[in-house]
C-alpha cells in the first residue's frame, strides 16, 4: 500500500486525476467487451465530463466541491467498467448488457454527482456541497436533459432513475426501471461509487479535510428530530473518522452485500481472482480501526492530490 500512488487507481496503473487517462482505459474495457463497437460516444461524454467540471460547460460554473470532485467521478467511472467488464466475462449472450447499456451506464456514472455543479445564475448558494441533500435529484435532472440533447431521450428518463442508486433520496423500492437488467447496471452504479472512493489511498484523510466541510455546509453534520430537536450527528472531522467503521459495518455492508447483490464480485474476474477494490477498502478500515484505538487520529498524513481552484469553504 506504501508504493501506491494517491494519483492512481488501486491498480496503481491509471492516473484517476487525468480524464484522457481514464477515457483510454474506460474505452480499451469497452472494445474488451465488444470488439467492433464504436466508442466515440464515450468519449465524447468525457469530454462534457470535463467541460462541465471544469466550468467550460455553457450554463454551469466549475465544480467546486473538495470531496466530490473530479478524481472522485473518474475512480468511480473506472470501477463501473470493471464491474461491467467482469459481468460480460460470466455471462452468455443473452444475458450481457451490450455496447449500448453499457454507454449509457459509463454515461450516468460519469454525470452521477453532476448535481453538485452550481448553475451560472445560481443566487441560492455559494458553493455546490450545500446542494448536498438534493445533488442526486438534481444529477437526474441534468442526465434527463444531456441525453436528450445528444441524441438518447429513449434512455433520459432511464438515467434519471437509475442514478438514485448511488443515493439515498428516493427508496430503493421506488427506482422504476424497465427490467432487471437496467437495475443490475443500477447496483453496479451504486456499488462503484462506494468502493471507489473508500479505497482510494486517501480515504481517511479525504474525509477528514474534504468530506466534513462538505457535510458541514450541506446540512449533514445534524439532523432534525420530528419534534424539531436538533441532534448533532458528526461533531467534528475527527468525530466523522471515528464513526466510520460503524458507517461502514453497519450501511456500507449492507448496501454492497444485499441491495446491490453483492456485485463488487465482478470485480474478481475483471482483475483475475483478486478484489482490488475490496482488499484496499477493508486497509482503509482496519486502518482507522487501529487509529481510534490507539487515540492517534492525528497522525494521518497522506497528502490528497490538489484540487487546483477550489478553496474550502465554512458555512456563512
Amino acid at each position: 500500500m506504501k508504493s501506491r500512488h494517491s494519483q492512481y487507481d488501486v491498480s496503481n496503473t491509471i492516473k484517476v486525476t487525468d480524464s484522457q487517462a481514464v477515457c483510454n482505459a474506460v474505452c480499451d474495457i469497452f472494445h474488451g467487451c465488444y470488439l467492433a463497437a464504436d466508442d466515440s460516444i464515450i468519449r465524447q461524454v468525457f469530454e462534457d465530463f470535463d467541460n462541465l467540471f471544469e466550468g467550460h460547460y455553457n450554463g454551469f460554473n466549475a465544480c467546486d466541491t473538495i470531496y466530490h470532485d473530479k478524481q472522485h467521478t473518474l475512480d468511480m467511472t473506472l470501477a463501473l467498467a470493471r464491474l461491467i467488464d467482469g459481468h460480460e466475462r460470466q455471462s452468455d449472450r443473452v444475458h450481457t448488457f451490450g455496447a449500448k447499456l453499457t454507454s449509457l451506464a459509463i454515461i450516468t456514472a460519469l454525470f452521477h454527482d453532476s448535481g453538485y455543479i452550481r448553475k451560472t445564475n445560481d443566487q441560492k448558494f455559494h458553493n455546490g456541497a450545500q446542494y448536498t441533500p438534493i445533488h442526486v435529484s438534481r444529477s437526474a435532472n441534468f442526465l434527463h436533459n444531456y441525453l436528450h440533447m445528444t441524441g438518447m431521450p429513449e434512455f433520459a428518463d432511464i438515467a434519471a432513475n437509475m442514478v438514485h442508486y448511488t443515493g439515498y433520496e428516493v427508496s430503493p423500492d421506488q427506482i422504476k426501471l424497465p427490467d432487471e437488467k437496467l437495475h443490475l447496471l443500477g447496483y453496479m452504479l451504486g456499488t462503484a461509487d462506494l468502493i471507489a472512493q473508500m479505497s482510494d489511498r486517501c480515504y481517511l484523510e479525504k474525509c477528514k479535510e474534504r468530506l466534513f466541510p462538505e457535510f458541514e455546509l450541506g446540512g449533514m453534520t445534524k439532523s432534525r428530530e420530528k419534534n424539531g430537536k436538533s441532534v448533532i450527528l458528526f461533531e467534528s472531522a475527527e468525530d466523522l473518522l471515528a464513526k466510520t467503521p460503524v458507517f461502514y459495518n453497519s450501511e456500507v455492508k449492507g448496501r454492497l452485500n444485499n441491495l446491490f447483490q453483492q456485485v463488487y464480485k465482478y470485480a474478481e474476474a475483471h482483475f483475475g481472482d483478486n478484489n482490488l477494490y475490496v482488499e484496499y477498502l477493508e486497509q482503509n478500515i482496519e486502518h482507522i480501526e487501529s487509529l481510534i484505538a490507539s487515540n492517534t487520529l492525528n497522525t494521518l498524513s497522506r497528502l490528497p492530490p490538489e484540487n487546483p481552484g477550489i478553496r474550502i469553504l465554512t458555512p456563512h
